[in-house]
C-alpha cells in the first residue's frame, strides 16, 4: 500500500508554491517529495468518499475548484473545473454519499453545491447562496466570509466568520438548499469551523478572530446552541492569534494558532488545554496520521511533523515546500 501525502498552497501573488506537491510517506513518517502540478492557489484539498478523484479550490478573485484523478501510483490529473461562483473560495467537502461538492467561497459571502458523476466528475452548479449581514470587527467582518462548508444527513452547515452565525441549509435530491436554521455564535468569533464530535451532540467551533474554541450543542438537525468559550491556547495573548484549523482523535482535540505558532492539544472530557507545541510559522492546517502531526507551516515554507507527546517538547522535522496551506494524507492500494 502506498501512502501518500498530498499538499496544497497559495501560488502567484499570494504565495511561492507552484501547486499541488506529492510526497511518499515512509512507515517511520519520514516525507520525500515525488511529484507536483502545477495549479492556480488549491489552497484546499478533499477526497471523494470512494473514489480515487481530489478536489481543490482555486483561492482567487474569479473562485474556482478543480477535480483531479488519482493515478494507481498517486500521479495527478485534471478531470475538468468550474467556476463557484464566489471569490475566494477556501473550504471544500464531498456528501457522504459522492453526489455533491460544497463549496464555502470567503470573499464571495456564498455557499455553492455542485453534482458529482458517478464517476467523481464536476457535472454542475446545482446552487448559490449569498448570505448577508456583518459583524463588530470592522477590519473582518465588513460582510459577510462564508468559510466552511459541513454537510450532515441530507443537509449543510455553512460557518460564516463575517457574520458570527452558522447558517444550516436542506440539501434536497437535486442539490437545491433550503434554509433550516440560523445559529448565532458570540459577536465578534469570527467562526472558521464546525467539528461534530461523534456519538455526541456537541461540536466544536473555531473561533478565529477572538483566539478561542467555542462548544455548541446541536439542539436539533442543523441548529447549535453555545454551551461554553475557552481560549485556543494555553500561552499569554501577547500576540494576535488567529486560530487556523481543529482535528478530534478520540477523547483529544488539537487545534493550530497562528501568531503563537503552536498546535494546542485540548483533553475534550476535561474541557482543558494540556499542552502547546511549537510547530512552525503561521501553522494553517495539519494532520494526524499514525501518532505524527504534519503542519502546513505556510510562512516557514515548510511542512513541519512532530509526534504527539502528553508535554508538548517534540523535535519539529522540516519539508520544504512553497507556501503550504493544506496536508492531505491518503493510503493506496
Amino acid at each position: 500500500m502506498a501512502e501518500l501525502v498530498f499538499v496544497g498552497c497559495y501560488t502567484g501573488e499570494a504565495g511561492n508554491g507552484t501547486g499541488i506537491t506529492t510526497f511518499s510517506r515512509s512507515a517511520t513518517g519520514e516525507l520525500h517529495e515525488v511529484a507536483s502540478l502545477a495549479l492556480e492557489s488549491p489552497s484546499w484539498l478533499t477526497r471523494h468518499p470512494s473514489l480515487p478523484v481530489l478536489y481543490a479550490v482555486n483561492e482567487t478573485a474569479a473562485g474556482g475548484v478543480t477535480a483531479l484523478s488519482i493515478g494507481d501510483s498517486g500521479e495527478l490529473s485534471v478531470l475538468g473545473t468550474a467556476e463557484t461562483g464566489g471569490a475566494h473560495p477556501c473550504h471544500l467537502a464531498v456528501t457522504p454519499d459522492g453526489r455533491f461538492l460544497l463549496c464555502a467561497n470567503y470573499t464571495g459571502g456564498s455557499l455553492a453545491v455542485f453534482s458529482l458523476s458517478p464517476t467523481g466528475e464536476l457535472e454542475s452548479r446545482t446552487a448559490l447562496v449569498q448570505h448577508e449581514g456583518s459583524g463588530p470587527r470592522t477590519d473582518r467582518q465588513e460582510a459577510a466570509h462564508v468559510h466552511m462548508a459541513v454537510p450532515g444527513p441530507s443537509m449543510v452547515s455553512a460557518v460564516d466568520l463575517g457574520t458570527d452565525e452558522i447558517r444550516s441549509y436542506t440539501l434536497t435530491p437535486s442539490g437545491a438548499v433550503e434554509l433550516l436554521a440560523v445559529s448565532e455564535l458570540p459577536p465578534g468569533t469570527g467562526p472558521r469551523q464546525l467539528v461534530r464530535r461523534p456519538g455526541t451532540d456537541l461540536a466544536y467551533v473555531v473561533g478565529e478572530l477572538a483566539g478561542t474554541v467555542v462548544t455548541v450543542r446541536e439542539t436539533s438537525p442543523g441548529a447549535f446552541s453555545v454551551v461554553s468559550v475557552t481560549p485556543s491556547t494555553l500561552k499569554e495573548p501577547s500576540v494576535a492569534n488567529l486560530v487556523a484549523h481543529l482535528e478530534l482523535a478520540d477523547s483529544r482535540m488539537y487545534v493550530s494558532n497562528r501568531g503563537p505558532d503552536c498546535v494546542t492539544e485540548f483533553a475534550l472530557d476535561e474541557a482543558a488545554a494540556v499542552a502547546d507545541q511549537p510547530c512552525g510559522a503561521n501553522p494553517r492546517h495539519f494532520a494526524l496520521v499514525d501518532g505524527t502531526c504534519y503542519v502546513a507551516a505556510q510562512s516557514e515554507d515548510a511542512i513541519t511533523a512532530f509526534t504527539l507527546t502528553a508535554s508538548g517538547d517534540a523535535e519539529l522535522r522540516y519539508y520544504p515546500t512553497g507556501s503550504p496551506t493544506f496536508v492531505l494524507p491518503v493510503s493506496l492500494p
